[in-house]
């Protein structure tokens, strides 16, 4: 029979966590196969291999980062391309796939759910498939409504209507999937005194770097009925996130400028200082999109910056990093323990502690990671830790931000920050679920003694 094919059976001994990263390289093989496709490129351009690989799984894991210019390789065809690989990699290879199954009308079962729970880094079968929906439909609505404005306004900045609802159409993609990728060849560089481009493009990284479940949530909270909406209870994941996003967004914006204000800010007008100052706070998440060359900030801010890259978007979104809850509950875990404190405590609510271990792991894995890239490429590239670090923070955190000496890596490097891309935009607990053994149904315990710490 087909199920006792020998493929068939080794399929089903994999694990939810195995499958998705199956999926994932899958996905990253089929997408640079399409962009190595000579109808996708300029006339007369030739990428290498290497390079067209790069990009794929730069925009499988919405990154950014680019060892070539997209502008100059890939023409119309190419950019459609590259601004679908971009919206499966934000959404989620499962929730696209969630999303064809139920068009062919085809039933969710057991395992699709457990595959979908783990894509979305989410702890409970329950309402999954009804979630996909919600995040597809709020997702879907916000890249629609920013292509339409965007591509609208460019009209007066392109020659035609159709380069402008283009530009529109990659850059509410780019933005809403945080991707960072551009089709200007100078990112929103060219916006740089255009506060209305700015706003639009800092409310869809916002959107889609915030957490998709928030985003349900809040929909559901705004048309739900106002009898409703007095007993609607937002979730401890919402209260969280959104309030550790918007703090970090805060302080990103007042340290950038502090850190440059005898420097890059010097002489520029409040208006010129805001802007500049919150988009790079904001891109910082995962976006990757600039206003300006990053290069012309201070060595202090890049390492400032290279940590709010670290910590990236929150769970659960098109962002990477460690992500906004881990970072919260490890630095309130600090404070209670120096206070003497035995639980962490948020909204009323107590955090498990398995979720606590989880974040705790996570930061150690992540420093590991990011300190091993950092001292193994020193050692075959010419240039500064500092330089270094930005980079590695920048894949790691999917953000796309470079100081320019991307394309300029030797082979080795880039193969380096693209694990670490692929590593950030799946998750760090999904890719340490990977090794995760067989339970051991042994009841037993080893008889405990304690040790010195510190």
């Amino acid at each position: 029979m087909f199920s006792q094919h020998p493929l068939i059976r080794i399929i089903n001994k994999l694990s939810p966590v195995q499958l998705i990263l199956i999926f994932y390289f899958i996905a990253v093989i089929v997408s640079t196969a399409l962009l190595a496709l000579p109808v996708t490129h300029r006339h007369g351009v030739d990428v290498p291999l290497i390079d067209l690989f790069f990009t794929a799984v730069s925009a499988m894991s919405v990154t950014g980062l680019s060892t070539i210019s997209i502008a100059d390789t890939f023409n119309t065809t190419g950019i459609i391309v590259l601004a679908l690989i971009l919206q499966l990699g934000g959404v989620g290879v499962m929730a696209i796939g969630t999303f064809i199954w139920i068009l062919l009308g085809k039933k969710i079962g057991l395992k699709e759910r457990r595959l979908i729970m783990t894509d979305q880094n989410q702890t409970t079968f329950e309402g999954m498939v009804r979630l996909i929906k919600q995040i597809l439909l709020v997702i879907l609505t916000i890249e629609f409504i920013g292509f339409i404005i965007l591509g609208t306004y460019f009209l007066q900045y392109f020659p035609t209507a159709g380069e402008a609802y283009l530009n529109g159409f990659f850059g509410s993609i780019s933005a809403t999937t945080n991707g960072g990728f551009d089709i200007t060849g100078d990112s929103l560089i060219t916006f740089k005194d255009d506060y209305f481009v700015q706003f639009i493009n800092i409310l869809l990284i916002i959107f889609g770097a915030i957490g998709y479940p928030v985003l349900v949530e809040v929909k559901e909270y705004l048309f739900s009925k106002s009898d409703h909406q007095i007993q609607f209870r937002f979730s401890l994941f919402t209260k969280v996130t959104t309030l550790t996003f918007f703090a970090l967004i805060i302080v990103g914006t007042t340290f950038i400028f502090l850190l440059d204000a005898n420097h890059f800010f010097s002489g520029k007008s409040w208006h010129e200082i805001l802007f500049y100052s919150l988009f790079q706070s904001v891109t910082t998440r995962s976006g990757g999109l600039a206003t300006m060359d990053v290069s012309q900030l201070t060595e202090q801010n890049h390492l400032f910056m290279s940590l709010l890259m670290f910590i990236g978007a929150s769970p659960s979104s098109a962002g990477g990093g460690i992500r906004t809850t881990t970072f919260a509950l490890v630095i309130i875990f600090i404070i209670t323990f120096a206070r003497g404190g035995n639980s962490i405590r948020l909204f009323k609510r107590e955090i498990h502690d398995e979720d606590l271990l989880k974040a705790v792991t996570v930061m150690l894995m992540a420093i590991f990671f990011v300190y091993s890239s950092v001292v193994v490429m020193s050692i075959v590239e010419p240039y500064s830790l500092s330089q270094l670090l930005f980079e590695v923070t920048s894949a790691f955190g999917t953000v796309g931000l470079s100081l320019g000496i991307t394309g300029d890596l030797t082979a080795f490097s880039k193969v380096i920050l693209m694990i670490l891309m692929f590593i950030g935009r799946v998750g760090i607990i999904t890719f340490l679920l990977m090794f995760k053994k067989s339970k051991n149904t042994g009841k037993y315990h080893y008889p405990k003694e304690k040790i010195i710490i510190g």
